[in-house]
């Protein structure tokens, strides 16, 4: 780091600036406030060490000067006459440490150490302010690690294209941001962008909601509906959840993707439409065509230009670049900050919910943090029985392959015990030809005395 002591005994100054500067910190000194307050706004101070008693300005005067200059910086008060008031007022002004006269240096050394932590992490969340700021231009799509480059360079290809576009993830990765993205960046934004979940809508009223009805269509028909599809025209369709549309409704979409046409239910109308459509689908469509849950001609139909989104636990860095963004949605202009060890903690989490989890978390700890700076562990990462062992993996565990082999030699070992070394009549109770057992045998390195 680099500090600045502000203060006129020369005594205290010349010892403690030797010692901060051993150990490893960049020092620079002055007798008195004012000129403290020159230095701070000439250059960047990481911490500041002030007396309270100096010529001109006071150490608490410099200290609100310093924080109103520099909100970020560190301060640590110095005094020999110490009182409860005095350390309570540095304290609101903003005083990281009140430490009274006289002291050892290794307790102002200590305080550094821990402040240098701090200042630290300030600076890895500037470093992530800044790359939100130059974030690809997809409104709140929010990554830089390798696999989400794929999805951006993807993106940038497709979205001024009018190809329909099959988007795969799991569960939480993104898939309506990734939709929105597409559209918001595409020859069509000035039309709507119209967003149904095929999944969250009964069977019998999907098609309903998607191509609406005439008058009179059915019992309760008491006026004319407009469907999904004819308020998207111009525009964009959004169908999430592909894979749970029935495969009679299939059969209409094939229809509206070939020929750009439908006719409400109940009505003899054709209505033409100009929609491209964005759906999406959190399993391998592949296998439901092959399993005949889902048409193969509808499938090519809409995997006309594939956006494959990766799982959370595959994007390396991501986590606090996503953390970030979620602070800034939710954290109502406070400066909310994750320490370095539970950021460490969450990228190790397996996140089975991806990133509708991690914001979930996020918005949780804010609404835990209360007066507090720093989000909490306990808020941020799932500690429930079902997923807590993803937080950490043991030392101890084998690969497969390690595991099968000890297990095949100690069961060829107990055989060979049990036929006492009988190799012939081991290798008959194994299952396995004699040659085959004497390899297994030299591989192992099983040594039994019995030549049989």
């Amino acid at each position: 780091m680099k500090v600045l002591i502000a203060d006129d005994e020369q005594s205290i100054v010349a010892t403690l600036a030797d010692d901060v500067t051993d150990a490893g910190h960049e020092v620079h000194t002055v007798a008195d406030g004012n000129r403290a307050l020159d230095y701070l706004k000439r250059e960047n101070v990481d911490c500041l060490i002030t007396d309270i008693n100096m010529p001109g300005m006071n150490g608490l005067e410099l200290l609100e000067n310093a924080r109103a200059l520099k909100p970020e910086i560190q301060v640590v008060v110095i005094t020999g006459f110490a009182t409860i008031e005095g350390a309570v007022k540095a304290m609101k002004l903003g005083a990281a440490e009140f430490v009274q006269k006289p002291f050892l240096n290794e307790q102002i050394l200590s305080i550094l150490e821990r402040l240098a932590t701090l200042v630290d992490l300030q600076r890895q969340n500037a470093s992530m302010r800044e790359q939100l700021d130059d974030v690809h231009g997809f409104d709140n799509v929010v990554g830089s690690s390798r696999n989400m480059e794929i999805v951006f360079k993807a993106l940038r290809q497709v979205s001024k294209s009018d190809s329909n576009i099959l988007i795969t993830g799991e569960t939480g990765t993104g898939k309506e941001v990734i939709a929105r993205a597409i559209h918001n960046n595409s020859l069509r934004r000035e039309g709507p962008l119209v967003a149904i979940s095929c999944g969250a809508i009964p069977s019998a009223l999907l098609e309903d909601e998607l191509f609406g009805h005439e008058k009179g269509a059915f019992t309760d028909a008491r006026e004319r509906k407009i469907g999904r599809f004819e308020r998207a025209d111009s525009g964009s369709i959004f169908l999430d959840d592909i894979d749970d549309m029935p495969l009679e409704t299939q059969v209409k979409l094939l229809r509206i993707l070939q020929e750009r046409e439908f006719e409400r239910l109940g009505g003899e109308k054709t209505i033409k439409i100009d929609v491209r459509v964005i759906a999406a689908t959190k399993v391998d469509l592949r296998e439901h065509v092959q399993a005949g849950k889902f048409r193969e001609d509808l499938y090519y139909r809409l995997n006309v230009v594939p956006v494959k989104l990766p799982p959370l636990r595959e994007r390396d860095g991501d986590i606090a670049l996503l953390a970030r963004h979620f602070i800034g949605k939710y954290s109502r202009g406070r400066d909310y900050e994750i320490k370095a060890d539970v950021l460490q903690a969450m990228e190790g989490y397996y996140w089975p919910g991806n990133v509708r989890e991690l914001e979930h978390a996020v918005e949780r700890a804010i609404a835990f943090a209360g007066s507090a700076r720093f989000l909490k562990k306990e808020y941020l990462v799932e500690v429930s029985p079902i997923h807590k062992k993803a937080l950490a993996i043991p030392n101890d565990l084998v690969k497969l392959k390690t595991y099968v082999e000890e297990a095949e030699k100690e069961h060829i070992t107990n055989i060979l015990k049990a036929t006492n070394g009988h190799k012939a009549q081991a290798a008959d109770v194994l299952g396995i030809s004699r040659k085959n057992l004497w390899e297994k045998m030299r591989h192992y390195e099983i040594d039994v005395n019995n030549d049989s």
